[in-house]
This record gives C-alpha cells, structure tokens and sequence, in this order.
C-alpha cells in the first residue's frame, strides 16, 4: 500500500492515522499484530453489510513494513467537535448522538463474534490486577445478562460520529464491534463519558434510556462489567476511578 500524502490525522500508541486523498489510512504498529488488524476488517466489512452509514473499507496491506488499513474519507466534523464548540446545544446534539445508537442496535450482523466472550476474555487477562473471586463475580453477573443479538459498536462515542455539512451522520472505527446486548454497548458509551465528563455522561444516560424504553439500572448492572473491559487496555490514569466500580458491585 502507498501513501501519497502523510497528513496526520491522530496518533496513538498502537497506530498513526493519516488522510491520504480521498482515503483514511490507519497504520498500526508491529505490537499491535496483523491478526488484529485482519479481524478489525473483517468487522468492519461485515457491519457495511448491515446497511449503516459507515465509511467503505477499501484495502488491507503494508505501509513501510507495517500492517495497514485503508477506508473511505467522509468529509465532516465530528460530534465530539460540535459539542465542545456549542457547549449550548449538547442536549440537542447528545439526542441525535442517542437516537444513531439506537439505530445501530436495531440492526443484526450474524457473522460478528459475540459481546459476552469477548467481555469473558477481557474479564480473563485482568489476573494481576483484581482477584479470583472478583473475576469469577464479575464473570456471573455477564453470564446472567440476557443473550441478545443486536449490533454494538463498543467504542461508540462523539469522537466516532462524523456529521457531514447536511448533517448525515457517519459511524467510524469498528475495531470492538460485536453482536450482543444494547444494555452493555450503552453502559460501555456512559462509562467512557464519564471518565471526560460526568455532566455528559448524565445527560446520555437519561437521554439514552428514555429514548430506548431502558430502565437505568438495566444499564448500571453492566457497568462492573464493562469497567473491568476498560481496565483491561491498562491505562494507568483510569485505574482508580474504574476499580471503584468493579468495588462497589453487590454480589448478592
């Protein structure tokens, strides 16, 4: 795979994003694996099959010996950006955030691996950090989640959400899609809020729940769970705030 340009669009540990012409290319680094970097095409791949507005996959290859992937640019800004330049309208914004969720879990990709085995797996590399008996709770409460089948992004935030000048919405990043619970999807999207922000992470939540008929505490149940998720990718600076809520769960 060529790059003809090399702008800069992020950088993170594991990958450097660029925009090269009419493309965006994400180039991972040799630790992330080229496992990885399959599966998160294959994802990808299965979810345009659902019919969502996400941004066409184009190529998988090698970016100067490095795994790569290439998808469609879409031209627009992103949700999170118009959030914190009209802090005025984040109910309004945070409403259509809501409603594209909800649409998403309407939608079914059958060949997308499972929510729970892949929140089991996470639950499993955590045996450093919390303890058997913890893990073995912690795992009891995701086997006694319903069994559902509907398509969860598992990293759906702002910062996804591409809005385009007529404002059509584009979903991007399905590295963490799964098949699964529309519960456990939201409380992974609250959680996430509320290690930024704790006023919008309210806000979702009671937009969220109103909007979808969900009880709140059908979506705090998941929360020791899904924060055992986060705490697996190691981010020291979350540690704390997330092992308060694996602590406070009620095993009973």
């Amino acid at each position: 795979m060529e790059l003809s340009e090399k702008n800069i669009i992020v950088t993170r540990p594991y990958k450097t994003v660029y925009k090269d012409g009419d493309r965006i290319v994400k180039v991972f680094s040799e630790e992330h694996g080229k496992a990885n970097v399959f599966n998160e095409a294959l994802c990808h791949a299965r979810v345009e099959e659902s019919g969502l507005n996400i941004p066409e996959i184009l190529e998988v290859g090698l970016v100067e010996g490095n795994w790569a992937l290439a998808v469609r640019y879409v031209e627009g800004t992103t949700l999170k950006e118009l959030m914190e330049q009209h802090p005025d309208r984040l109910e309004e914004y945070m409403e259509k955030f809501v409603n594209l969720q909800i649409e998403m879990h309407s939608k079914k990709v059958p060949l997308l691996n499972f929510q729970k085995e892949k929140l089991a797996r996470k639950i499993g590399t955590l045996k450093d950090t919390i303890d058997a008996t913890t893990r073995y709770e912690l795992c009891t409460r995701l086997d006694s989640a319903p069994d559902h089948t509907k398509l969860c992004h598992g990293d759906f935030m702002p910062e996804n959400v591409i809005v385009s000048s007529d404002g059509t919405m584009t979903i991007v990043d399905w590295a963490h899609a799964t098949q699964g619970n529309a519960g456990g999807d939201a409380a992974s999207t609250y959680l996430k809020f509320a290690l930024e922000d704790q006023t919008k992470a309210d806000c979702y939540l009671k937009l969220y729940c109103k909007k979808s008929d969900t009880a709140m505490q059908y979506v705090q149940k998941w929360m020791p769970v899904v924060a055992a998720e986060q705490l697996a990718r190691q981010i020291p600076e979350q540690k704390e705030f997330l092992m308060r809520w694996i602590d406070i769960i009620d095993f009973q």
